[in-house]
Formats: structure tokens, sequence, C-alpha cells
């Protein structure tokens, strides 16, 4: 296992070879050098502004003047990177504390910790609504044989389909993480049952 804290080393360690796969959100940015399954869970990206800001709506954040704060390299960074139109995107290792020792408009993040975010330090509040879906997914680098790519997408579907994504998600204190169907009716029977392919 290579453990990293933040999706942009943990893209950087499998496409320098030292991770065989990785667990990250689907992104175009990522897609030129990552095969992805389809996603094994989705989750909202969200907002938070200051109680008195005027920003409303998540239409209300890509406007002139507004900076938002982003984890580096995360898959809001890389979404808010190639749609905002007006805003500006300002990166750090901490998107919310970056928001906060700069006095920056707006923090981006995922919905359970800025949720927490809020709770804990007064003054502040989310935008109603999700900016983006999060789609998580496994992927492996496009180097990687047809078979091993094959497998890995028909894996994440079994986990899928056989409740252990949802199950796991409950019992990590998630239950509001959204687990897409599988795209394949899931196996049974004596052959039911996944065997690793030789690395490709």
């Amino acid at each position: 296992w290579v453990c990293s804290d933040a999706a942009r080393t943990s893209f950087e360690a499998m496409t320098a070879g030292r991770a065989d796969i990785c667990f990250l959100a689907i992104e175009p940015a990522r897609e030129a050098q990552v095969a992805f399954t389809a996603p094994y869970v989705v989750i909202e990206g969200v907002f938070a502004v200051p109680a008195d800001s005027a920003v409303t709506t998540a239409a209300d954040v890509d406007r002139k003047h507004v900076r938002i704060g982003v984890k580096q390299g995360s898959a809001y960074d890389l979404f808010l990177s190639r749609t905002l139109e007006h805003a500006s995107v300002v990166r750090a290792d901490d998107g919310v504390q970056v928001f906060l020792d700069q006095g920056l408009e707006v923090a981006a993040g995922i919905r359970q910790p800025m949720t927490e975010f809020v709770s804990s330090h007064r003054g502040f509040r989310l935008i109603e609504g999700r900016f983006m879906e999060i789609r998580q997914a496994l992927g492996t680098t496009r180097t990687r044989s047809p078979e091993t790519i094959q497998f890995l997408r028909a894996f994440v579907d079994d986990l899928k389909a056989s409740g252990f994504v949802a199950d796991s998600l409950r019992r990590s204190g998630q239950p509001d993480a959204t687990v897409p169907p599988a795209s394949a009716p899931r196996p049974s029977g004596p052959s039911d049952g996944a065997h690793w392919p030789q690395a490709g």
C-alpha cells in the first residue's frame, strides 16, 4: 500500500510506477493516463461562504473578484479550473485553511467535511445544493493490458452489486454517499469469485 492524504499525490504515485492501482475521482485531466472503472460512489462538491456573504447559489460563485479556496489537485480543483470563467482558484494543501487564512470569498470541498466545518465554526454557511458530483472510481495506468482493466471494472461492479460498497460506507459513517448501480448483474453459483489476472 502507498498511503496518501491527497488525490494529487495518489495520482503521482501511480503514474510514477510506485502504485499499481489508485482510488480517484474520474476527471478528464486524469483520463489521458488513467483507465477508470465505473464509479463505486458519488459524493457532492459544495461551497462554503461567510454567513453574511452575498453569494447565495452556486451560480453566484463564478464572478469577478471571487476567490475560491481548494485542495490542490483535488477533483473539485480540476473541475473548477476547467469550468470557471470569471472567479479564480486559490490552491493549497488545505482549501478550507487557505480560505480562512487569506479571507477568501468561497471555500470548495466535499459535503461531509464541509458540513462539519460550518457546524463547528460560527459565521459560515453552506451554499444550498452542489456544484458538482465527484465520481470516485478505481483506476490503473492505460499501459496495463485490456484484460487487467476489464477485470478491475468487473471487480468494482461485483462489489457494488453485492452490497459491499454500501455496507462499507455505512460502517465508516458515510451513509449519505450514493452508490451507483452495477452495470451488469452479479454472477452467482460455484463460479462466483474473482481471480486476479496476470500483471499486464
